[in-house]
């Protein structure tokens, strides 16, 4: 059984919904961020960034247990090792590529710094708060282009891409961003919501 260290967090919630997705047994290992857990040395020998997600499988390659972290490298190593997640057509699997690297060097980073700005900095900075709730608009934005032409974010297929980005667009006001301007993407969302397995993985932390 997978051991997931995780929180309800935007990107915590990724690797419940992609086993559940998956249908692949797992144990959740709650991490209190706010006491620091993730920092802790027994957690730093699994995560030396001391972040979550981190999994560890215990039947990694050869048999030998393996702990990875990176919730885009988490996800594609389920998504190989079961068989899931992953577009058989040869065009969508890249776009699968394209939107979960688009999430990990955008999405993401963009709408944690708009939130943490606007939520959690010792004082206003009206200039970091403007750019990065920008920038968090204009990633939407492309989402949102993409959306108004397929289903789900590679193509036709649900995949790993989908599972990646729902997490930070499933609670967009934290980066001031309103779906109410994106209404493919607030399509896109519903459908989520829909998902068995995104329902089960959701459960899992809350």
């Amino acid at each position: 059984m997978i051991d997931v260290y995780t929180a309800d967090t935007p990107n915590g919630v990724k690797v419940p919904i992609a086993l559940e997705e998956l249908g692949v047994p797992y144990r959740i290992v709650r991490m209190n961020l706010g006491a620091q857990e993730q920092k802790r040395p027994d957690f730093l020998r699994l995560n030396p960034n001391g972040r979550i997600p981190t999994i560890v499988d215990p039947d990694g390659p050869g048999g030998v247990p393996l702990s990875v972290f990176e919730s885009g490298a988490i996800l594609w190593y389920l998504a190989e090792k079961f068989g899931g997640l992953i577009p058989v057509d040869p065009a969508e699997r890249v776009r699968a590529l394209e939107y979960t690297f688009f999430q990990v060097g955008g999405v993401g980073p963009m709408f944690g710094q708009a939130g943490w700005f606007t939520r959690s900095a010792p004082e206003p900075v009206a200039f970091a708060i403007e750019r990065y709730r920008k920038e968090s608009n204009r990633l939407t934005a492309v989402l949102e282009a993409r959306l108004q032409q397929v289903p789900w974010l590679a193509g036709a297929e649900f995949s790993v891409a989908d599972i990646m980005n729902f997490g930070w667009l499933d609670a967009p006001g934290y980066a001031g961003v309103s779906l109410v301007d994106y209404p493919a993407v607030s399509a896109w969302r519903d459908r989520m919501h829909l998902r068995p397995g995104v329902q089960r993985g959701l459960a899992a932390l809350r």
